[in-house]
């Protein structure tokens, strides 16, 4: 059954088509992933789902009492209320019945105060005994233990519950929102960058919640591996206009891809028989015998279809110049502490950060994540430890808050080239427009620029002079899906030091080689992948359950696929001699290839090997008892490291090998 319908909806900005006759359904259950570049109308089209934007044209019809859940980006929320309160009261109708049954129960005093009448006082009873039957059903729906577990889920502890809401930051009123929606179990939920605000801890809560969910929702997210959890339908905003796919995020690409090969190949074949039709009327044109073929062919020419392919939307395309060479220890840090009224949120905290290294800092909300990279990026004074920066180390910082740090009157030509005044016009263009700032854009007034276009004029001032140790928070809070695998993909080829804050786990899965775990004013240190750190945890926490017997998972986090891609081969004809030429050319050609195979066979039996000791040091640094032992954790550690090295070497000549063989197998040898 649908629980809203878009029956040929339009909206304009002016003249700029937001929608245009769209027709959509929302039906109950419904998974749905809004994508598309900022800007292009994922969050207008929300509005227009929950009655806060009208459309200019057609209808959207909503089932009648369905109950609507909307997580916008931007919220006001004022004091007053305790957080609890906020969120067993956001469940409709509460309000109402709390409010009827103070005045019932005024009425009963009021009566038993006066004259005796056990009619009335009879009436008022059975007043009160309804409500307080609807209450317990309220109760029992919607009950107190239910909102608390959703308030631990997302971050908040015990003693917030009875906070004011005018206490809480910003992204903390977000999750009491969150947490609201989440509890009143809406029939459709609308949620606009739900995990903008949200931890690494959070999110994986959340996205377990969502998985478990029933009722429908719409969702808009930058975070790639979030969406293909949750969506099982994508509305997509193109160039061409608003599309819609089944499947996931992943599903979705494959299916564009494939449209769009067959559109480029429909568009291939009639430009060649186009072609081939006009030069025969040019060759013909002037011969009486064949003026009707000719006229033939000019007026099937004058009636071909044309065939527009997809306009490939603009991607940011960064390209970080060389790095300057620097010292092999990059940072030190000794016994850094920071403490902020009575609570420290650094304790004792010791860095070390080597050359080529690709770190994130992860943590709950609140640990001082924040806090440790201002520390480190010289922003802010520790109270007490020390800081040394390695030989010819050239630092670049992007903050959470350099977005808002842009003068409200510059344009973003001015934010940037101010940053270096040694950079020349060109320069200053060229890195803008890696930006998608181009032509009159680089002159607009950072005042009337998105979020999103702030946060990319703050990227590029970083990018005119990068440095060859970048520091960065949060980098794709504001960008969309396509803009943050563009920063990803630009990154894992920036040859400095990386170290990043992030709670979008795509994006640390994609970057990171080294993880820093900050919680409760300790530092964590784990040499691997973020999959292979949430694996190790996952051990440890296991066994501390069992009592320190660790289990052996069936399969460790790291896999690599030793068979390299077949190649496709076209259709073969059944003509014999055609057959033993080709029989001979593959007896050349595995002739060729068996020395290189060999070689990626015993390549592929070393990577195996260390992946194998990985894993067992996994599991030992899994062991409470064996990571509570400095010396063996250290040792276990220094091992896993040389390890790691030595296995990215391998699988870098692995990948090398594998092309190899495919590019000979592909050109027949």
């Amino acid at each position: 059954m649908s629980l809203a319908v878009f029956e040929n909806v339009s909206l304009y900005f002016g003249a700029r088509p937001i929608v245009e006759e769209l027709d959509l359904r929302v039906a109950d259950g419904d998974r749905i992933g809004l994508i598309g570049r900022n800007g292009s109308g994922k969050s207008t089209l929300l509005k227009l789902l929950a009655g806060e934007q009208a459309a200019d044209s057609g209808k959207i019809i909503m089932r009648k009492g369905a109950r609507l859940g909307y997580l916008p980006q931007d919220l006001s929320i004022s004091g007053g209320k305790s957080l609890i309160d906020f969120v067993l009261s956001s469940v409709p109708g509460r309000i109402e019945l709390d409010r009827q049954l103070v005045q019932v129960e005024a009425e009963l005093h009021a009566a038993q105060d006066g004259p005796n009448n056990d009619e009335l006082l009879q009436d008022i009873a059975e007043r009160l005994g309804d409500l307080h039957e609807r209450l317990a059903h309220f109760d029992e729906h919607f009950s107190e233990h239910e909102a608390l577990r959703i308030l631990s889920g997302l971050g908040f502890k015990d003693d917030d519950k009875h906070r004011d809401m005018g206490e809480f930051s910003g992204g903390w009123k977000m999750r009491a929102v969150l947490t609201a929606l989440l509890f009143q179990q809406p029939d459709l939920l609308l949620l606009d960058e739900p995990t903008n605000h949200l931890d690494m801890p959070s999110v994986t809560w959340f996205s377990n919640f969502l998985s478990r969910y029933r009722r429908a929702f719409v969702l808009i997210s930058h975070d790639r591996e979030f969406l293909n959890e949750q969506i099982a339908k994508v509305v997509s905003f193109e160039t061409e206009g608003v599309r819609q796919y089944a499947g996931n995020f992943e599903r979705y690409l494959k299916q564009r891809a494939e449209e769009s090969e067959i559109l480029v190949n429909k568009a291939k074949n009639l430009e060649r028989e186009r072609e081939d039709m006009q030069r025969f009327v040019d060759r013909f044109r002037a011969q009486a015998n064949k003026a009707k073929a000719v006229q033939s062919r000019v007026k099937r020419l004058e009636k071909m279809d044309t065939v527009d392919t997809f306009e490939k939307a603009a991607t940011m395309r960064i390209r970080f110049p060389p790095s300057d060479r620097c010292s092999n220890e990059v940072l030190s840090g000794d016994n850094i502490s920071k403490t902020y009224g009575p609570r420290k949120v650094l304790d004792d905290v010791m860095v070390r950060v080597a050359k080529g290294q690709r770190i994130a800092i992860i943590g709950p909300n609140g640990a001082g994540k924040t806090t440790l990279l201002k520390i480190l990026a010289g922003e802010l004074t520790p109270d007490t430890g020390s800081l040394m920066l390695g030989h010819h180390v050239k630092m670049g910082y992007f903050a959470q808050h350099h977005a808002d740090t842009l003068h409200p009157d510059s344009t973003p030509y001015q934010e940037v080239a101010q940053v270096d005044a040694n950079a020349g016009m060109t320069r200053v263009r060229t890195v803008l427009g890696a930006f998608l700032f181009s032509g009159d854009d680089v002159d607009k007034k950072v005042k009337v620029l998105s979020g999103g276009e702030r946060a990319r004029v703050a990227l590029a001032r970083m990018l005119l002079s990068p440095g060859n140790f970048l520091l960065m928070d949060e980098p794709t809070n504001h960008l969309d899906l396509a803009s943050a695998e563009s920063l990803a993909e630009s990154l894992s080829e920036y040859d400095g030091t990386l170290l990043f804050v992030s709670h979008n786990r795509s994006f640390v899965k994609r970057l990171a080689t080294q993880i820093w775990n900050l919680e409760a004013g300790k530092l964590e240190v784990y040499p691997g992948t973020l999959d292979e750190y949430m694996y190790a945890l996952r051990l440890r926490q296991e066994a501390a359950e069992k009592g320190g017997k660790v289990s052996t998972p069936s399969s460790a986090p790291m896999n690599i696929d030793a068979k390299p891609k077949e190649v496709e081969r076209g259709n073969r004809s059944d003509d014999k001699e055609r057959k033993r030429r080709e029989a001979e050319q593959r007896a050349q050609r595995n002739k060729q290839l068996k020395p290189i195979k060999d070689k990626l066979t015993l390549m592929e039996s070393k990577i195996e090997k260390l992946e194998a000791s990985q894993r067992e040091i996994t599991e030992k640094l899994s062991d409470p008892a064996v990571y509570a032992d400095s010396k063996r954790r250290d040792g276990l550690m220094a091992e896993f490291e040389l390890n790691k090295r030595e296995l990215d070497k391998l699988t870098q000549q692995w990948e090398a090998l594998t092309l190899e063989i495919d590019a000979k197998e592909s050109a027949g040898g």
